[in-house]
């Protein structure tokens, strides 16, 4: 197997735990010191963190995970998920199609490093948005 598709089953494997939810599974595919930034620069310890803003934002969500990019940078691996989220809103509204896009450094089969950005700001602030 190549260091791109270990690369990408490390982010993958990562993405499968966090749905379930299981933030100690997801864990184990991040480095000790991971760098972990949300949208609106929200930043987060540890996959726990990850799991409760999720949960304060969501009653529940998924990926539909559309494809994955890999980027040789010499000292570590830069991977790009893309895709919608789908889920449910807290007051019980489902949604889907919100385009998501997820970026990831991997050095020694680690997670060192995520950043998210997503459409549920723009959708919570215009629902209208959702629907078009």
């Amino acid at each position: 197997m190549s260091k791109s598709n270990d690369a990408v089953e490390i982010v993958s494997n990562f993405l499968a735990a966090s749905m379930t939810p299981d933030p100690v599974k997801a864990a184990t595919f991040m480095a000790a010191d991971v760098v972990i930034t949300f949208t609106g620069k929200r930043v987060m310890p540890d996959a726990h963190h990850i799991t409760a803003f999720n949960k304060s934002r969501y009653a529940w969500v998924k990926k539909s995970i559309g494809q994955y990019d890999c980027m040789d940078k010499g000292d570590h691996l830069v991977i790009y998920s893309n895709g919608t989220l789908y889920g449910e809103w807290p007051d019980g509204r489902a949604f889907a199609g919100n385009r998501y896009l997820d970026r990831y450094e991997i050095r020694d089969g680690k997670i060192t490093r995520m950043d998210v950005w997503n459409d549920s700001a723009e959708w919570i602030l215009e629902p209208q948005i959702s629907r078009s």
